[in-house]
């Protein structure tokens, strides 16, 4: 009997020495906080109470790196390649509009752009500072065409997960740079294909000089932005 309560009594004792030891190791793992911590912590503790928390954790710290590589190249093929890696992922939303923004500036445009006498427009880099925007209202988000005829648009954004997705958009952009956007009527249009429909977050009836400034300041932000031509006009 004295055995077997010695033995039980054995087992305890070093159950709870190996539980301190992977307490102890887990904080000094979340104090270095790099994957290779992490991947350390999980082949010496692959079944252990903190087993899952370092998966997750380690998952987030590569998609943060990958991330980081996407935008460093900026390139439409870099985003894709990070959307198949991580279709449902932190920042899979971010990289779909911007993979969006990629095709929309690529898409040939049979207007010619208009001649704004305030500003070069031939030179995306003259005229930095936008017009003065007028009082701000509040945003309507409705259908509506990409541009007003003769009016230059920009887009903020496209958005696999439905119109909600585009206003929060708006929303946290509008909160962010509240002078930049003052007095700009946010529209949602929806844009379907072969993967299903995008809703785009845009903003019309601008000149091209105030739309290129917007664009140009917000990607100085690495804000997405993508200015829109005038549809063409009917004969």
């Amino acid at each position: 009997m004295n055995k077997v309560l010695f033995a039980v009594c054995l087992a305890l004792l070093l159950g709870s020495i190996g539980c301190s030891r992977q307490q102890s190791d887990w904080e000094k793992t979340r104090g270095a906080n790099t994957t290779d911590s992490y991947e350390q912590f999980l082949k010496k503790y692959p079944n252990g109470e903190f087993a899952a928390q370092a998966q997750a954790r380690a998952k987030e710290l590569y998609e943060e790196r990958d991330w980081q590589k996407a935008r460093d190249t900026d390139t439409q093929d870099a985003y894709q390649a990070f959307l198949k890696q991580y279709p449902e992922g932190k920042w899979t939303e971010e990289a779909r509009i911007r993979v969006e923004n990629f095709n929309l500036a690529q898409a040939p445009s049979n207007a010619t752009p208009a001649a704004d006498p305030a500003n070069n427009s031939a030179n995306p880099a003259a005229g930095t500072n936008a017009p003065a925007a007028p009082p701000a209202r509040a945003p309507a988000m409705t259908a509506a065409p990409a541009a007003a005829t003769g009016r230059y648009g920009i887009q903020l954004g496209a958005f696999k997960s439905g119109a909600d997705a585009a206003n929060r958009r708006w929303a946290h952009l509008n909160t962010q740079y509240p002078k930049l956007l003052a007095g700009l009527s946010p529209t949602v249009t929806q844009k379907k294909g072969a993967s299903g429909t995008l809703y785009r977050l845009q903003a019309t009836d601008l000149s091209e000089a105030h739309a290129r400034a917007i664009c140009r300041s917000l990607k100085a932000h690495s804000q997405p932005c993508v200015v829109i031509r005038p549809a063409p006009r009917a004969p």
